[in-house]
Formats: C-alpha cells, sequence, structure tokens
C-alpha cells in the first residue's frame, strides 16, 4: 500500500494512475472525499486528511509502506506567508512524524526546481545553492530541508526530487498559453532569449516510483526534467507549429510590466483582490531554469520518454479533446 498526499492535484493524480497500473495499492489523501470520486474511479482507496492534521496523516498511513508526499499549497494571492509555512514546511515536518510512527519504510518528498531561483551557473544540481525568490520557494526550501534532515538522520529512508517546469495532458495551467498562441493575441514579453526546461508530468510520476523502488539510495537530491532545456521564444514556436499558427514575434518591454505588477499587488492585496498582473509572474520571463538529470539518470535509471515537440503535440491534441483550443 501507497499513500499518496496531494491526490487531488495534477502531479497526485497522475502518480495515483501510474500506481495503479503498475498494480499497486494506492491510498489517496483528499481534504474530501466528494472530491476524489474521480481517483476512486481509478482503483484509489480515498482518505480525508490535511497536512495540518497530524491525526489524520495517522489515520491515512496506517498499513502503508511507502508515502509520496507531493501535497502542497502552490501560489495564491490571498494566503498569508503563515499558511505557506505551515502546509510546505511544517506539513512536511508532520508527514515524516506521522510517517515514523506508523512504521512506514519509505517516503519520496516532491520539492521544486524553484529552490533554485534564477540559476546563474547554469543546469541547476544538487550542489546549487538555494536562492528563493518569493514565499512559495522559501517555503518549499524550509520542507526540503526537513525532508533532509530525516533521511540524513537516519530517522526515515527516502530522497527528494526537484522537479522542473511541469506539464502534461490533463493540464490546464499552461491552457492560457496556449489558447493566446492558437488566437494569435501572444506577445513576448522580454526578449523570449531565456532557458526553460519541462518536464512531462509522467516522466515525473516515472521517476517518484523510480526513487521509491531504488531504496539503497537515502538523503539524495535528484532534478527530473526533460531531455533538454530551450529558450523560450523556442518553446514558443513549438507550440505555435503544433497548433498550427503563425509564430508570435512581437515582444513587450520586460521593465514595465514588472513595475505594473508590483503595483497591481501593492493595490489589490489589501481588499483580496487576486491582481490582474503579478510581478513574480512577470518575473519569469527573465529568469534561466535548467537543470542536470545525469544524477537520475545514472542512479534511478530515469529518462524521459518523448521530444519536447512530441509533448507538445499531446498537450494540443488533449486540449482539443476537450474542446479548450
Amino acid at each position: 500500500m501507497y499513500l499518496v498526499t496531494g491526490a487531488n492535484g495534477f502531479v497526485g493524480s497522475e502518480m495515483v494512475r501510474l500506481l495503479v497500473q503498475e498494480g499497486a495499492k494506492v491510498r489517496a489523501l483528499v481534504r474530501k472525499k466528494s472530491k476524489g470520486r474521480d481517483l476512486e474511479e481509478l482503483g484509489a482507496e480515498l482518505v480525508e486528511g490535511d497536512l495540518t492534521d497530524t491525526e489524520s496523516l495517522k489515520i491515512a498511513m496506517k498499513g502503508v509502506r511507502g508515502v509520496y508526499h507531493i501535497g502542497a499549497v502552490y501560489r495564491e494571492t490571498n494566503l498569508t506567508d503563515e499558511v505557506f509555512f505551515n502546509v510546505n514546511a511544517e506539513g512536511t515536518r508532520r508527514v515524516f512524524e506521522a510517517a515514523i510512527v506508523s512504521g512506514v519504510s519509505r517516503v519520496i518528498h516532491c520539492s521544486t526546481g524553484g529552490v533554485l531561483g534564477d540559476i546563474k551557473g547554469a543546469p541547476g544540481s544538487d550542489q546549487s545553492p538555494y536562492a528563493p525568490d518569493d514565499v512559495y520557494q522559501e517555503s518549499k526550501v524550509a520542507g526540503e530541508k526537513i525532508a533532509l534532515d530525516y533521511f540524513r538522520s537516519g530517522s526515515m529512508h527516502g530522497v527528494v526530487i526537484r522537479p522542473g517546469m511541469i506539464y502534461g495532458p490533463r493540464d490546464t495551467r499552461f491552457l492560457k498559453l496556449f489558447r493566446a498562441i492558437a488566437k494569435r493575441r501572444f506577445a513576448h514579453i522580454g526578449s523570449g532569449k531565456q532557458w526553460v526546461h519541462y518536464v512531462d508530468v509522467r516522466d515525473l510520476c516515472r521517476a517518484f516510483y523510480l526513487a521509491m523502488e531504488h531504496d539503497e539510495r537515502n538523503g539524495e537530491i535528484y532534478c527530473i526534467a526533460g531531455a533538454s532545456p530551450v529558450s523560450f521564444a523556442e518553446f514558443v514556436e513549438t507550440v505555435a507549429n503544433a497548433l498550427k499558427v503563425r509564430v508570435p514575434r512581437f515582444h513587450i518591454p520586460l521593465a514595465p510590466l514588472q513595475w505594473l505588477g508590483s503595483l497591481c499587488e501593492i493595490v489589490c492585496k489589501p481588499f483580496g483582490i487576486s491582481p490582474p498582473i503579478y510581478r513574480r509572474r512577470v518575473d519569469f520571463f527573465k529568469k534561466n531554469r535548467i537543470f542536470d538529470i545525469s544524477k537520475a539518470k545514472s542512479e534511478l535509471g530515469y529518462l524521459p520518454r518523448l521530444s519536447l515537440k512530441a509533448e507538445v503535440e499531446e498537450i494540443v491534441g488533449w486540449y482539443r479533446e476537450q474542446g479548450l483550443v
């Protein structure tokens, strides 16, 4: 029996799907069972729980061999810093404490490549310094350090996985971008020369699976991403070709949008309003994210399944099946 935290999310649900396909017994941690019916239909056992509730985690881990700790809170405007740290950092501590008490033998902890921030000495690896850019990434750094402390002290066995930029079929986070390109309404922000390194969610979940199976590995950090990074301009061109539309060429200067994003957040935050533009989202267009996956290849046997072109074509195909583009 394996427990997946964050099972309702994009990555967590894909992990449940993979485990079921591999013939494993899966328990899916959800905040409300009523929102996990799709997971139940896949063959998972649902259990209600919350990363802020240690007792619920102990119940969820009863009889569990391993835990895929994927659950987290992502970037949302009206969340306080305390919420990010309570879930992403202290929630990780609660997961490990519950796992120890429940006799779990191994935990795979999902971090993020974002803990390295704007990577200066690319590619980023397990040896790169932490350089978080916002409270989400800061809370994930704290959570990663907590996980490593448990692993390296011998209290629990497992490893940390740092994904690149996650995408794939059934993901709607990239829908705005794909739809804007499809409707010929996309304009580059900045030069488009920043490097990005995507990872297909199915490859990521396979890496989680391999990390669980390689129980000789403990206390390690593995960066997981696709076969090669690309410039953002190249990524946009790949999407446009898959959509069979003209490649966008128009560029908007970066600095004015950064100022506007900061101003919008200052004005909107006191009223609990979601800003129409965020500074951190604008900043994405100047940051380099490249990851060294050689360690995962050599120690876990990880290999990306498809080329970037094929991945993008599958995403476009799924969007079209759903009538989204």
